[in-house]
C-alpha cells in the first residue's frame, strides 16, 4: 500500500510539473464551414459545419463511424426493440447521462426532437423529416429516463439506428424555458397553437452562434464530453472537457475549432493546427507543411482523392425565376461540362450522375453507368437549340439568360468550378454569374442565387452516410432537404419504399425510379464525387477521418496529443 501511495504522489508531482511548465494540452482543427447554430437540425444548421464541430458536444443514441456507419453510443443510453404490430423501439437513457448544467438526460428530450423534425407540428423549421415523419408515437412521462417510440403501420424505417443519433436532440429543459412553458411534452401533445409556437420558436431561433458571443453555460449545455467554452474570430471555437460526462474522460482536455469566419489562416500560419477536414486541398497542404501553388484544381489531387466518397458535388437549381423554365435547365444542364470538372476536381475523375446513391455505396458503380449518357459533357449546340425552343417576346426577341451561381465563399475550390462553367456556358448564350456570399444558406435559393453548388443536399461541409439517408429526401416532395421543389410522385413513392428496405434487389429498382424522375425534372446536376482533405500533423494521434456529414471530429476525444 505505501510504495503504491508513493506511486501515485510522483504521478501527481510529474503531472503539476508539466502544467505548471506550460505544457499545452490543446489540440486545434480547422473545418471549412460556418459554424452558426447550436441546433444541428435547422435547414441552416444542417447545412453548416455545426455537426462536424459539435459531434462530440451534442451526441446521441448512435454516431456515425469513420466510414459513416451507425455506431450505438452506449454511453447515452440504449434501444431495444420490442413486440408490436408496427416497428416498437424502446429508448432508455444510461443513468449516468446527463447535461453540463447537472440535469438528467430524459424522454423529453426525444419527444421534443421527434415533434421538431416529425413535419406533423406547425412551426419547427427542421431540415429534414427523414425517418422521424414514421413515428405515430412517442410515451414518455415526463422526467423519465425511458420513452417507447412507436412507428406508423407499414412504415417500419430501416434506417431507425440512426434516428436521435448525434446532434439530434436539443436540451428540452432549455427550450422549454426560453419557451417559458413548464411542461413541455404536455403543451406539445396538445391543441395550444401559441404554446406550441413559442417552443417552435425556441427550438428553431434559440441557439443561434457566432464569433464574438458570449458563450451562456446555462443555455449551450453539452451532453457529451466536450462542452463550448468560447467562441471568438481570433481563438475560433473552444471546447473544454465537461466534468459532467459519464464516459471516458476526453484524452486533451482542450479542443480549438476554426470554422469559417475565424482567423483560421492565422491559426495556420502560426503552426498551431493539427487536424483539417476541409474541401480545400491547398489547406491541407499548408497544414502539412507541403509546398502549394496558387490553386489551379491539381494541387495533392493524386494522393487525395476518395477511393468510395459519401457525398457528391452538385448543382442545385431554384424553382422560381429563370431555372424554373424546364428548357433553360436543360440548355443549362447541356453547356456544364460535366466531364473535364470530374476530371479537375472529382473523385479519380469519374462524372457522377446520381443523387441517391454515393461513390461509396455498393450499388453506385452499376447504377452510374446506366446514367452516364445524361448530359455527360459541354454540347453547346444542343444548349443554344433549347434555348431557341422559346417562346420569342414581343420585341421578336427571347430573354438573355443569366444564372447566379452561388457557393459559401471565398472557397477557391469552388471559384474554380463557377469559373470552368461560365467558360463553357458563354459561348452558348448563357451568362454564368459568381454569386458567392459568405453568409449564403440554402434560403438564397430563388432569391439571392438562381443555382446553389453544394456537396451533399444542401451542404457546404462534410456531407453523406454509408446509407445514402437522409439525404435521399432531397427528391421527396415537400421535404426541406427537397430545395428545388420537386413534385413527383414517382419519385417520392420510390424514397419512402427505399427508407423501408436496406437490400440491394429491392433497392436497385426503387433507385431507378427517383432518379429517373430527377433527371427528367432536372431536379439538380450531380457532378462527382467530392474529394476532400483530412489530414493531421505528426503532433498528434488517432485522429481517423471520417467519411460521412461529422467528418474527422467524429472522435476527438480520443485524439492524443504527442
Amino acid at each position: 500500500m505505501k510504495g503504491t501511495v508513493v506511486g501515485l504522489a510522483a504521478v501527481l508531482a510529474a503531472t503539476l510539473a508539466a502544467c505548471g511548465d506550460g505544457e499545452r494540452d490543446q489540440i486545434d482543427y480547422l473545418v471549412d464551414a460556418g459554424v452558426s447554430n447550436y441546433n444541428v437540425n435547422t435547414v441552416d444548421g444542417y447545412a453548416s459545419g455545426a455537426v462536424m464541430a459539435l459531434a462530440r458536444v451534442q451526441p446521441g443514441f448512435s454516431y456515425l463511424g469513420p466510414d459513416g456507419q451507425v455506431v450505438a453510443d452506449r454511453d447515452i443510453g440504449t434501444v431495444n426493440v420490442e413486440d408490436g404490430a408496427s416497428l416498437t423501439l424502446r429508448y432508455t437513457f444510461a443513468e449516468t447521462a446527463e447535461y453540463s448544467d447537472g440535469r438528467p438526460m430524459v424522454c423529453d428530450d426525444i419527444v421534443l426532437a421527434a415533434t421538431a423534425m416529425g413535419g406533423k407540428v406547425r412551426g419547427f423549421a427542421t431540415a429534414t423529416t427523414a425517418g422521424y415523419r414514421d413515428i405515430a408515437s412517442v410515451d414518455c412521462t415526463p422526467g423519465d429516463k425511458t420513452a417507447v417510440v412507436t412507428f406508423a403501420r407499414g412504415r417500419d424505417y430501416a434506417q431507425w439506428p440512426a434516428l436521435f443519433g448525434v446532434g439530434s436532440m436539443l436540451p428540452a429543459h432549455v427550450v422549454a424555458r426560453k419557451a417559458g412553458v413548464t411542461d413541455l411534452v404536455g403543451v406539445l401533445g396538445s391543441r395550444d397553437q401559441d404554446a406550441i409556437g413559442k417552443i417552435a420558436d425556441a427550438w428553431n431561433t434559440g441557439f443561434a452562434l457566432a464569433p464574438g458571443q458570449e458563450i451562456d453555460q446555462d443555455e449551450f449545455v453539452s451532453a457529451g464530453p466536450y462542452r463550448l467554452s468560447r467562441y471568438t474570430p481570433e481563438e475560433g471555437l473552444e471546447l473544454v472537457a465537461n466534468d459532467a460526462w459519464g464516459g471516458d474522460r476526453p484524452v486533451t482536455t482542450h479542443v480549438t475549432v476554426w470554422p469559417r469566419g475565424t482567423d483560421a489562416d492565422s491559426a495556420i500560419g502560426d503552426g498551431r493546427v493539427e487536424v483539417v477536414d476541409t474541401s480545400d486541398l491547398s489547406t491541407g497542404d499548408r497544414v502539412l507543411g507541403r509546398a502549394t501553388a496558387e490553386y489551379n484544381g491539381q494541387e495533392n489531387r493524386a494522393g487525395a482523392k476518395d477511393p468510395s466518397p459519401l457525398s457528391v458535388t452538385q448543382l442545385v437549381p431554384a424553382a422560381r425565376g429563370v431555372m424554373n423554365d424546364l428548357l433553360v435547365r436543360r440548355a443549362f444542364a447541356s453547356c456544364v461540362p460535366r466531364d473535364s470538372l470530374a476530371r479537375r476536381f472529382g473523385s479519380n475523375g469519374l462524372v457522377w450522375s446520381l443523387r441517391t446513391v454515393a461513390p461509396g455505396d455498393s450499388l453506385g458503380g452499376a447504377l452510374n453507368e446506366q446514367y452516364a449518357r445524361r448530359y455527360p459533357r459541354a454540347d453547346i449546340k444542343r444548349a443554344r437549340d433549347l434555348l431557341d425552343e422559346r417562346p420569342a417576346g414581343e420585341n421578336g426577341r427571347r430573354p438573355a439568360v443569366t444564372v447566379r451561381l452561388g457557393y459559401v465563399g471565398p472557397d477557391p475550390v469552388a471559384q474554380a468550378v463557377v469559373a470552368e462553367i461560365a467558360g463553357s456556358c458563354r459561348a452558348a448564350g448563357i451568362t454564368v454569374t459568381d454569386a458567392a456570399a459568405p453568409d449564403l444558406t440554402p434560403g438564397a435559393l430563388g432569391r439571392d442565387v438562381d443555382v446553389l453548388l453544394t456537396n451533399g443536399a444542401t451542404g457546404s461541409a462534410a456531407a453523406g452516410t454509408a446509407s445514402g439517408f437522409p439525404d435521399a429526401y432531397q427528391l421527396f416532395g415537400g421535404d426541406p432537404l427537397n430545395l428545388t421543389g420537386l413534385r413527383s410522385p414517382r419519385a417520392s413513392g420510390a424514397i419512402a419504399d427505399l427508407s423501408l428496405t436496406q437490400s440491394d434487389s429491392a433497392r436497385l429498382p426503387l433507385i431507378r425510379t427517383a432518379e429517373t424522375a430527377a433527371w427528367d425534372a432536372l431536379a439538380s446536376i450531380p457532378l462527382y464525387g467530392t474529394v476532400r482533405s483530412r489530414e493531421h500533423t505528426g503532433k498528434v494521434s488517432q485522429v481517423v477521418p471520417g467519411l460521412a456529414r461529422t467528418g474527422t471530429g467524429w472522435n476527438m476525444d480520443r485524439w492524443v496529443l504527442n
